[in-house]
C-alpha cells in the first residue's frame, strides 16, 4: 500500500501528478505519470499531450491512491527507478 511516508520507494508510473520547476517558472504540468528514467519524468498532460521533464530542480506534488498530495524535490529522484525502490533513505 502506497502512503505518504514509502511513496519514494514504490513505482511512479499511473499516479496524479503536478510539477513546478523552481528554476523555470514557466513549468506548471498537471497530469500522469507514464514513464520514469534515472534523470526525467514522461508526463501525460490534461490535454494528452507527452511531456518530458528532468527530476533535477523540479518540485513534483504526486497524489497516491489515499487522495492525499506528497510533495517530493526532484534532485532526492535523481536515480534509476529500481534502484531507488530498494535504496534507504534519511528522513524526507
Amino acid at each position: 500500500m502506497i502512503t505518504s511516508k514509502n511513496l519514494v520507494h514504490h513505482e511512479f508510473i499511473g499516479l496524479k501528478v503536478h510539477a513546478t520547476n523552481l528554476k523555470n517558472k514557466s513549468l506548471n504540468l498537471k497530469g500522469t505519470v507514464i514513464d520514469e528514467t534515472k534523470n526525467t519524468i514522461k508526463i501525460e498532460g490534461l490535454d494528452s499531450t507527452e511531456k518530458m521533464i528532468p527530476k533535477k530542480g523540479t518540485l513534483f506534488v504526486f497524489e497516491i491512491p489515499n487522495g492525499e498530495k506528497v510533495e517530493i524535490d526532484g534532485n532526492i529522484l535523481s536515480i534509476r527507478p529500481e534502484d531507488r525502490i530498494k535504496k534507504r533513505f534519511k528522513k524526507l
